[in-house]
């Protein structure tokens, strides 16, 4: 499947029935008088936001919604059926952006099975039964319904993870999520293997977390440089950032410099994020030149950098702790523990 995190379609609801021009006629009854029902409502547009989707490449070849408009009253006061509601599907995490210069966010899909009336359909119209008057006691106008709305909007999908993986490329990322996870990232000895993001579950000491790994960044991706910036949004909403150093690079610390300093331009509140810093491919430098390196990374980033080697498996474990950690505990304990406290037999 093709990952897509962009993606601009047409949306416009239904458009409400018109009402009924119609008089009641039966045998042996006189001065019937009218009888026209309303016309139904139209269908609304609702956004919904479902498990076991992470990306929106169905919008590239489905752009227009339309959902359908109500049907007509008819005699007898009938009101005519309502049009049925057009569910859209998203990916959680999903973001509906107005189609203008600053793409004005109008939603937030965040949460699964999280539904949003985006457009509500129009009304039915009135059926000549609701014009009668005293004095005018046979009318024969109608409403003809009310339109729908309609609108172009941008779909951005930010994936939820836990933690974000981030670096310079051939900094071992991919390596090490396919190292902790069940996902098969490509692997390869060139720059910008990673194209798109990747997910995978870590499964650690009974613990579980969404490990999100995106394309790596290079001097110059703010302004378009590499692959760009475009996918920093997918670890916005992650809750600590794991940066990884390559030791075997030619200047580490010029490496964590040049990272850090792309997160400040994109901003987004990235460079306040918690941080994890981890000198990557240790396995491929002797014990004095990676102790030199690990001397200046620390003086630079606050913290002594974590040393792995995805390859080998070294200092993984030791790493999954200390994410763990940053992670604190889940969210469902923390609520269970909560209310365990607030109950008393008394």
């Amino acid at each position: 499947m093709h990952f897509l995190d962009q993606a601009k379609i047409y949306i416009r609801s239904g458009a409400g029935g018109p009402g009924a021009v119609s008089f009641r006629r039966e045998k042996f009854i006189e001065y019937g008088g009218p009888d026209g029902g309303e016309g139904g409502k139209g269908g609304d547009i609702i956004f919904e936001a479902v498990p076991g989707l992470n990306t929106l490449i169905d919008f590239r070849y489905t752009q227009h919604f339309r959902a359908p408009r109500g049907k007509g009253g008819s005699g007898s006061n009938r009101t005519g059926a309502g049009g049925e509601d057009l569910v859209i599907k998203v990916p959680v995490g999903t973001q509906i952006l107005a189609d203008d210069e600053d793409r004005t966010l109008l939603a937030d899909l965040t949460e699964e099975g999280q539904r949003l009336v985006f457009l509500k359909g129009g009304d039915g119209g009135r059926g000549n039964a609701s014009y009668k008057t005293s004095t005018n006691r046979a009318p024969r106008q109608h409403g003809t319904g009310w339109p729908g709305e309609e609108l172009w909007v941008w779909l951005r999908l930010k994936l939820l993870a836990d933690v974000g993986l981030i670096g310079l490329p051939n900094a071992g990322k991919s390596t090490l999520l396919n190292r902790t996870t069940n996902a098969v990232a490509k692997v390869g000895a060139y720059p910008f293997t990673t194209l798109r993001p990747q997910l995978g579950v870590v499964q650690h000491k009974g613990r579980e977390f969404v490990l999100a790994d995106i394309p790596g960044l290079i001097e110059g991706a703010a302004e378009g440089a590499g692959i760009g910036d475009r996918f920093l949004g997918h670890v916005e909403r992650t809750k600590v950032l794991l940066h990884l150093v390559d030791a075997a690079g030619e200047d580490p610390v010029e490496a964590y410099q040049v990272v850090r300093g792309e997160l400040e331009a994109y901003g987004a509140g990235l460079e306040d994020k918690p941080e994890v810093v981890a000198l990557s491919r240790a396995d491929l430098v002797d014990e004095e030149q990676l102790a030199e390196v690990r001397t200046a990374l620390s003086e630079v980033c606050g913290s002594e950098p974590w040393v792995i080697s995805a390859a080998t498996g070294d200092g993984v474990e030791a790493l999954l702790d200390a994410l763990i950690d940053r992670l604190g505990a889940p969210q469902e304990k923390i609520e269970e523990a909560s209310t365990e406290a607030d109950w008393s037999p008394l």
